[in-house]
């Protein structure tokens, strides 16, 4: 038997259908997140990918289709279950989303404010943390004495404090100058090969996704309208793919 077969779906959208009024944003959209996959889903503004997101963290109720999380269906969960079942998801959020007035130990001890651990447990999974995105040093600054870069780099410790099995990357690499960029794509590719890590990457920077994708989705018209490796689809000769590439 194949390895392949063995490897198990972390996240499973079907079917999701989202309307406002007379504007349908998503009409349909299915998606699979393999286990230690890397997925990129590239969608021009507009397309749906912030609405998806929403409905996937439980943020926002769907018309219909289903969302399963590790096999998990996220409607059917009480307040509780799905509390427990975002411990297990690592958000980075457009922007960074870091606390102004917490320094960055209390931005990275945020996550932890509802586990049951002593002090020292919390302060050993910070250190950790910082020290995988190299900035162990920054541990007492506020983030206005951050660059975009270093707040970029704090935010993703504290997506992956609680080692989480899935990371969810909302548009890591908007706002960055081209070589921050690439440090935090590889520190992407680093925390993915280190955790073992599932990732899905919202973006649409295209030598984001040329390095970091294992497969790609085009969210287009609100339904993945093309999947496949980078190599593949880039030399695609359908003019709405190709409109992503150039």
């Amino acid at each position: 038997m194949k390895k392949s077969a063995h490897i198990g779906t972390m996240l499973e959208i079907s079917d999701l259908k989202k309307r406002f009024g007379d504007n349908e944003v998503l009409k349909g959209f299915n998606m699979q997140l393999k286990e230690g996959e890397n997925l990129v889903i590239m969608g021009k503004s507009g397309s749906g990918k912030s609405v998806m997101i929403k409905c996937l963290m439980g943020l926002m109720q769907p018309d219909s289709g289903d969302i399963k999380i590790m096999g998990m269906t996220v409607f059917d969960l009480e307040q509780s279950e799905l509390d427990q079942l975002r411990k297990k998801i690592g958000f980075l959020f457009q922007g960074s989303a870091l606390y102004d007035s917490m320094t960055v130990r209390e931005n990275l001890e945020f996550p932890l404010r509802k586990q049951n651990m002593p002090q020292e447990e919390k302060d050993k999974l910070v250190y950790q943390a910082l020290e995988s995105v190299g900035l162990l040093d920054a541990i007492d600054l506020l983030p206005n004495e951050l660059s975009g870069g270093m707040k970029r780099r704090i935010a993703l410790a504290r997506a992956i404090i609680l080692h989480p099995k899935i990371i969810i990357y909302d548009e890591p690499t908007t706002g960055l100058d081209p070589i921050t960029a690439k440090e935090i794509i590889q520190l992407m590719r680093e925390i993915q090969h280190i955790h073992g890590s599932s990732a899905l990457i919202i973006t649409h920077d295209v030598d984001c996704s040329r390095v970091i994708a294992d497969r790609m989705i085009l969210l287009i018209d609100g339904v993945n309208y093309a999947e496949g490796s980078f190599e593949e689809l880039s030399s695609s000769t359908d003019e709405r793919i190709q409109a992503f590439f150039k």
